[in-house]
């Protein structure tokens, strides 16, 4: 798996950052038993430069912590039998599946992990895990679809050790 990390945001995090992001990829992606390698492009920024994003591709002007572009469509979340279907979706150089991009609003995420009393591990763990299953198809705009993907998220969290504390 290649995970390209871009640090746009000035002020450093207090953890390794690129190790627990590649740890909590690769944890989503065997969960999802996701038969590629792939790669991923993770973008760590400020919160005003992802609420110009959110606006530009999504029509919000709001800050957001985390926003998700998949590169693969999926039929069905998780379903990974389409892609062979769609060249485009292989980096021609290395073969691996290009999921997608994950960005990131640091500031954002600190707020929301000092919010909910667990630390910024924690909190940047659940909002890459989160990403990954976006990249993957899934998605919550249903009740029916956010119970998915919360279960989802805790078991990936849960089988690394990184729990609420």
């Amino acid at each position: 798996m290649t995970l390209n990390v871009e640090m746009e945001y000035e002020k450093k995090l207090d953890f390794d950052y690129e190790a627990l992001a590649k740890k909590v990829t690769e944890a989503a992606l065997d969960y999802e038993k996701c038969p590629y390698e792939t790669e991923i492009n993770l973008i760590l920024t400020s919160d005003e430069e992802i609420r110009k994003t959110n606006l530009e591709f999504r029509n919000i002007d709001r800050v957001t912590d985390v926003l998700s572009f998949p590169m693969a469509e999926f039929q069905t979340p998780g379903d990974f039998s389409g892609a062979e279907e769609d060249e485009s979706c292989f980096n021609p150089e290395t073969g691996e599946l290009l999921l997608g991009d994950i960005m990131i609003a640091v500031p954002r995420m600190q707020e929301q992990a000092a919010g909910y009393g667990h630390s910024q591990i924690r909190e940047f763990s659940f909002l890459i895990a989160h990403s990954m299953l976006h990249l993957m198809g899934y998605d919550h705009m249903t009740p029916e679809e956010a119970e998915v993907m919360e279960q989802k998220q805790e078991e990936i969290l849960q089988n690394l050790g990184i729990t609420r504390e």
